[in-house]
């Protein structure tokens, strides 16, 4: 009884009364969100829609002082090679095949090309049978038309290539039916391809979505010259793909531009980019890997916003048709290792050189090895990246970093 006497109490009542008004409030939020016009509650439930996977890389807190990655724990997710130029050997204007019909042009690199998820080359000049040349020859035996039969696709699924740019000077010896050609010869071996404008390679590696996309400065490719329209196609791109590639065919070529000059370029009266900028802007706007070619040289590398640049990786497996003396004839195999974000961890350079008429082979002397790392800090000073002797590469802290702005350099 005395049980029932203190419900009724008037302190129990206001307990009672306390209890329910939670209920009584959602009762009232719920008819209030039924009363919000549609225009409204769209563009409250907007807020919540999933993000873009990534965004452009941020400029870290140190920028100006150091360019190294935070002291974290970061897990490796994907590992992939880089090689520069590649021409296997020509039939036109004359034949200037390997003796072997290329069969073990690359067989003596193809163990450290196939140590990698993904593998990417460039292809100099066309991979077609026949055709017609876009421009006529004067003097045969001074003819730089590259034509490598349809048959040596298989040459570079055997090595271990998993995607080919096709986004260089000789990729339309043959006109665009030539590159067409390329591009459906190399599909049908099971290698993707990049290169023509709007061309590019997407795979999934690693339950991962990658993109690869190639440029250089001729015709109807993805152009390097044209540098917002690029930087916006990296920038949608990256938004969709967890890592994003680029690899561009730009620059001066001979033995004396290896040195990078941190302006516009030219050969021959033909503008070939200014590559800084370009690389540093496809890293500004979410590229996660840049890897250059088309001097036929190396030239040095840097780290920034903790992904790797390699301005050029020269000649590395080219027959007959392109010169391959001194500095022309050495070149690195580029291992590197990124995290989940595309942020570099590791590497390597696995040297070789070209000792005609044999394929490359590995230089037991590093001379591709040990010119990348002289020239990366004759350029760029202290470029991020620690060599070590036996050819690993790791990020390092980055001070005094030689900066550039529209043609003239800095330091900070």
């Amino acid at each position: 009884m005395e049980f029932k006497r203190s419900l009724s109490s008037p302190l129990n009542k206001l307990l009672r009364i306390t209890a329910i008004l939670p209920s009584m409030l959602i009762v009232s939020l719920s008819l209030l969100v039924g009363c919000v016009s549609p225009a409204v509650r769209d563009a409250v439930e907007s807020r919540s829609e999933p993000q873009p996977k990534r965004q452009p890389h941020a400029v870290p807190d140190n920028e100006g002082q150091s360019d190294a990655a935070p002291e974290i724990h970061r897990v490796a997710a994907l590992s992939v090679i880089n090689v520069g130029d590649m021409m296997l050997g020509t039939d036109f204007p004359e034949n200037h095949l390997p003796d072997d019909d290329g069969v073990s042009f690359l067989s003596a690199v193809t163990p450290l090309l196939k140590n990698a998820d993904i593998t990417i080359g460039n292809m100099e000049g066309v991979l077609m049978d026949g055709g017609i040349p876009r421009k006529q020859c004067k003097n045969p035996k001074a003819c730089y038309l590259f034509r490598t039969p349809a048959r040596y696709a298989q040459y570079f699924v055997d090595a271990g290539f998993d995607v080919l740019s096709l986004a260089n000077n000789h990729a339309r010896d043959f006109g665009e039916e030539g590159r067409t050609a390329s591009m459906q010869n190399l599909a049908a071996a099971g290698i993707l391809h990049t290169g023509r404008e709007g061309d590019f390679a997407i795979l999934r590696k690693n339950d991962m979505s990658i993109a690869v996309l190639g440029y250089a400065v001729t015709l109807n490719s993805n152009l390097l010259l044209d540098y917002d329209i690029a930087a916006g196609t990296v920038r949608q791109l990256a938004k969709s793909h967890d890592i994003v590639i680029i690899t561009f065919h730009g620059g001066a070529e001979g033995q004396d531009v290896t040195r990078i000059p941190f302006k516009e370029e030219e050969y021959f009266g033909e503008m070939r980019g200014d590559v800084v900028k370009f690389a540093r802007m496809m890293v500004d706007v979410g590229a996660d890997l840049v890897v250059g070619h088309g001097p036929h040289v190396v030239r040095g590398m840097e780290l920034y916003k903790d992904r790797l640049i390699a301005y050029s990786l020269g000649n590395f497996a080219t027959y007959y048709g392109i010169s391959v003396v001194g500095t022309k004839g050495i070149a690195p195999i580029l291992h590197t290792t990124l995290d989940r974000e595309g942020r570099f961890l590791h590497g390597r350079i696995d040297s070789t050189e070209q000792l005609r008429p044999a394929g490359p082979t590995v230089d037991a002397n590093s001379k591709a090895y040990k010119l990348i790392r002289s020239l990366s800090i004759q350029d760029f000073t202290t470029p991020g990246i620690d060599f070590a002797k036996d050819g690993s590469i790791r990020p390092v802290t980055r001070t005094n970093i030689r900066r550039y702005t529209e043609g003239t350099l800095e330091r900070r």
